[in-house]
């Protein structure tokens, strides 16, 4: 029990960190020279990635199962998650001879459910959202006897995650800010709960996925609608904590939302600027930086990189989607008359003006393109906005009117600019 308002205090939280040292790494904490330079602000970065699963889940899943009696770990336990509650689950009850089972999402990042299962937990893909999961997990526990370990609202699980705070501000005692992504509120509401006991000053600004504004609806007594497909899958959560909710609606001053691309976004900056993988949940409190940049410039943030756990395929489309938004891949279309040496003499134009070639395709058979013509459609990198501009100006000077084919077609390309 605790003395105060919430499910746990302080000393819940020192208990956690005395409970699961040498269970957990504690993890570094870096300056971002580059994130600083992004955003405007002193960016402190927490590497919760560097956990054997890749996410800060593993604190509170060791702290709970560490609690249990051994007939109730011996036993076994069951889990419901998106991902990384599960692996974390699973990892630290091999580890402890306990019996996993975990709940998920019939949608669940293939790279989750896989290390999932190779932490040695039987794995049930069940619903579409975390409440089916959960559903069904509560209705295996009853069946099969088996004791429940909640992704978020426990208070060993809280107190666990709260460990955190308690080592970034043992690291970094002038932070100022601390941005942390809210799912179902576990993280924010232990660490909140950690950092404003020993920094009464210190701010604390949850971020949530604009398309799940669970606490920002809960506690400003709005409806916004929630769900649907996101990037940041790991706090796409529809219900709130019954233990969380306190905490954040009192010790939590904002809750910024963020939008799709934003997440994108900050998850392309911490691969490209930090060298750090970042999966959406774990970008968010950047990408919260990004969407109010003027909240923090100039001050000493300290960002949760929670969790890392993003499948390479869909890095991969992120980090190209950035690159597009950038303007440092474009892609374009020139008809002209059908030449012999046509395509060498663009490719070699291209070079001159020192773009790289990504993608060419070379077509005759367009029914919008003269019987004697050509389409080339050209996708090119470059190595920056002007730079593109600066190309597709100079192959319009060339009499070859290229075309915006992708999703700024509505530019025009003779001026490297928007047409008004």
């Amino acid at each position: 029990m605790t003395s105060g308002p919430f499910a746990i205090d302080l000393a819940a939280v020192e208990a956690a960190a005395r409970t699961i040292a040498g269970h957990v790494l504690r993890t570094p904490q870096t300056v971002a020279p580059r994130l600083s330079d992004l955003t405007g602000a002193t960016v402190i970065v927490k590497h919760e990635t560097m956990q054997a699963t890749a996410s800060f889940k593993e604190r509170g899943a060791a702290n709970m199962l560490l609690s249990l009696p051994a007939s109730e770990r011996a036993r076994g336990v069951i889990a419901m998650s998106a991902g990384n509650h599960a692996q974390a689950v699973a990892y630290h009850a091999r580890r402890l001879g306990c019996p996993a089972t975990i709940v998920m999402p019939q949608d669940t990042p293939l790279v989750k459910v896989e290390n999932t299962r190779s932490h040695g937990a039987r794995v049930v893909l069940h619903g579409e959202t975390l409440a089916e999961s959960a559903s069904r997990a509560n209705e295996i526990a009853a069946q099969d006897g088996l004791v429940f370990v909640h992704p978020y609202d426990d208070a060993a699980v809280m107190a666990g995650q709260g460990t955190i705070a308690l080592e970034m501000l043992a690291d970094d005692p002038a932070l100022e800010v601390l941005v942390i992504p809210i799912g179902g509120g576990g993280l924010c509401s232990g660490m909140a709960v950690a950092a404003k006991a020993l920094r009464p000053d210190i701010e604390i600004i949850g971020v949530e996925a604009a398309l799940y504004p669970s606490f920002t609806n809960a506690i400003r007594g709005e409806d916004a609608p929630i769900g649907g497909p996101t990037l940041a899958e790991g706090i796409a959560v529809k219900t709130v904590g019954r233990l969380t909710l306190p905490v954040v609606e009192r010790l939590v001053k904002d809750i910024v939302l963020v939008s799709e691309p934003l997440v994108e976004r900050a998850v392309y900056a911490f691969a490209a600027y930090h060298r750090s993988l970042a999966e959406g949940a774990g970008a968010a409190g950047l990408a919260a930086m990004l969407a109010q940049p003027d909240r923090f410039r100039g001050r000493r943030v300290g960002l949760v990189l929670c969790g890392g756990n993003i499948d390479a395929r869909l890095l991969s489309a992120v980090m190209i989607r950035e690159l597009e938004r950038e303007e440092r891949i474009v892609s374009f279309r020139i008809t002209t008359s059908d030449r012999p040496g046509l395509l060498g003499r663009i490719a070699s134009r291209l070079g001159e003006l020192g773009a790289n070639i990504l993608e060419v395709s070379h077509g005759r058979l367009f029914l919008d393109v003269p019987a004697k013509g050509v389409s080339v459609d050209l996708t090119i990198e470059t190595r920056d906005a002007d730079h593109s501009h600066a190309i597709l100006r100079a192959l319009a000077d060339d009499g070859l009117a290229p075309r915006r084919i992708d999703a700024r077609d509505h530019r025009d390309v003779s001026q490297g600019g928007r047409t008004q």
